[in-house]
C-alpha cells in the first residue's frame, strides 16, 4: 500500500509560496519606479500606469492584493515619499515589535 502525501496542504504551502514571490515583484516595481522618481520625477505615474496594466494587474492579483483604483493610489502616495521597500519594511517591523513590547509592559 502506498503511503499519500496531503495533498491540500502540499497545494496551500505552494499558493503562499507563489503570493510571496508575486509579492516580491510588486516590491521590485515600487522600488523601480521610486528611482525613476529620483532620476527622472515621474515614479507615481509608472507605478500607476505599471499597476493598471494587464500584467501589473495580473501580477498584483497574484500577489493577494485587489488591483483597484484605492490600491493604484496607495501606490502612487508610497512612491511619491521615496522611501524604499526594503527601508520602509524594517521600519514598519521595528515599530511593531516596539508596540507589542510596550503592550507586554503594560
Amino acid at each position: 500500500m502506498r503511503d499519500f502525501v496531503d495533498g491540500t496542504a502540499f497545494n496551500n504551502e505552494q499558493g503562499n509560496r507563489a503570493r510571496k514571490l508575486f509579492a516580491a515583484v510588486v516590491l521590485a516595481a515600487l522600488d523601480d519606479a521610486i528611482a525613476d522618481d529620483k532620476k527622472y520625477g515621474n515614479g507615481p505615474e509608472q507605478i500607476a500606469r505599471w499597476a493598471r496594466s494587464r500584467d501589473g494587474r495580473e501580477v498584483l492579483s497574484c500577489a493577494g492584493i485587489d488591483p483597484n483604483e484605492r490600491v493604484v493610489s496607495g501606490l502612487m502616495d508610497f512612491v511619491a515619499k521615496g522611501v524604499r521597500t526594503s527601508v520602509a519594511l524594517s521600519r514598519e517591523e521595528s515599530e511593531r515589535r516596539n508596540a507589542a513590547q510596550q503592550a507586554e509592559a503594560a
